[in-house]
């Protein structure tokens, strides 16, 4: 075989080893050092605002970091303390109406059971143990059985449950330490960021460092666009909620309207996942105009999605709706429901690169062995 042929197939697998290299190390290093990655993102997204207060307020630069993480900080810890004052002030109204609702469920299940057709059942029923006492064990075992699974069902989510409960609790010191040390990361990463990026190019020839600063670019603002958008699906499903149940009259419309745009976050199941047991409960409960009205509202906010999220995905990640939904659909079949993230995230971060002509440069070195030339104007 010729040799150009045989220096192709090792150009091959030296780019080959070096993809399957890069990804190992990205998923086994990753877990290992993932609160330095966290530390240096939010040094490089404070580090515009440190400028700012090193040059125009002459503040020194260990102090700006430590200024703009200390506000950081206590600017998360105020929205957090917000949303758990008002979520246990809703908890005590509803616990409030929880007795009225019992009591209903009790009238309910009474009514059901004084029924003629109930009461007529269990006639039929004591007829049928009495003319056919073979069938009664057989009869009997099985309501045991379902009976042991319904408790048994009950059992493994109360444990389920009251596990979570532990796991979190116990979980809070390795939180806050893993907090303290992305803090400590960013102070130290962000205090001498110019020095820090000037070491890692020193290690990193000129011609990757251009291409990676490329990519990078391109990616931070694909990643911003991806929140931006995030942030406007988000505003838009608040705004449509607190509008609709403002008009069906709902009491605390604003608070619902803010916590189901918060659950919208959640990946395929998002509105759905507090809406559709709100419709069934009034449904229930009887109050079917308010059943109704709900069930148009989700309907309108499953409408306004469909027709805005590629759109506005779109223009603010700087894709097409067609890749875009592509993206969401092959990332729904292959990931579960992470892969809607996934998906529009792989498009992106591969469009990128594109971009920054390393698919090029990669072909052209398994090629000729050679960058490849710029190109004309």
């Amino acid at each position: 075989m010729d040799r150009a042929i045989w220096r192709r197939i090792g150009r091959a697998l030296i780019v080959f080893l070096g993809i399957i290299s890069l990804i190992l190390a990205i998923i086994y290093l990753t877990p290992l050092v993932y609160p330095f990655i966290i530390g240096w993102v939010l040094a490089y997204a404070i580090n515009p605002i440190v400028n700012g207060m090193n040059r125009k307020l002459k503040v020194p630069r260990w102090l700006g970091v430590a200024i703009t993480l200390l506000l950081f900080v206590v600017s998360m810890l105020t929205i957090v303390s917000a949303l758990v004052t008002r979520i246990v002030v809703e908890i005590i109204h509803l616990s409030k109406s929880l007795d009225s609702t019992i009591v209903w469920w009790r009238d309910q299940f009474e009514r059901i059971i004084a029924s003629p057709e109930i009461q007529g059942f269990i006639e039929k029923l004591n007829a049928f143990y009495q003319n056919n006492p073979n069938y009664q064990l057989t009869i009997n075992t099985r309501i045991s059985d379902t009976a042991n699974m319904l408790a048994k069902t009950s059992s493994n989510i109360i444990n389920d449950f009251l596990i979570g409960i532990v796991n979190l609790i116990s979980s809070l010191p390795n939180m806050a330490t893993i907090t303290l040390v992305v803090l400590l990361a960013a102070f130290f990463i962000g205090k001498d960021w110019y020095r820090h990026v000037d070491k890692m190019g020193e290690w990193i020839p000129t011609g990757i460092r251009k291409t990676t600063t490329v990519v990078w670019n391109d990616l931070l603002k694909a990643l911003f666009g991806y929140l931006r958008a995030q942030f406007i699906m988000i505003s838009i499903t608040m705004v449509v909620v607190t509008i609709g149940l403002l008009i069906l009259g709902v009491n605390y419309a604003i608070t619902i309207g803010m916590l189901i745009g918060l659950v919208d976050l959640l990946p395929y199941l998002g509105v759905g996942a507090a809406m559709i047991p709100w419709i069934a409960y009034t449904f229930i409960y009887g109050d079917l105009s308010l059943g109704i009205g709900l069930s148009v509202l989700y309907g309108v906010i499953l409408v306004v999605r469909s027709m805005l999220e590629p759109k506005v995905l779109a223009s603010s990640v700087g894709l097409a709706p067609l890749p875009t939904l592509i993206a969401m659909f092959v990332g729904l079949k292959l990931f579960g429901v992470l892969g809607l993230i996934i998906g529009p995230v792989s498009l992106v971060i591969l469009s990128t690169i594109h971009r920054a002509n390393v698919f090029r440069d990669l072909y052209w070195y398994v090629v000729r062995g050679a960058k490849a030339p710029p190109k004309s104007p």
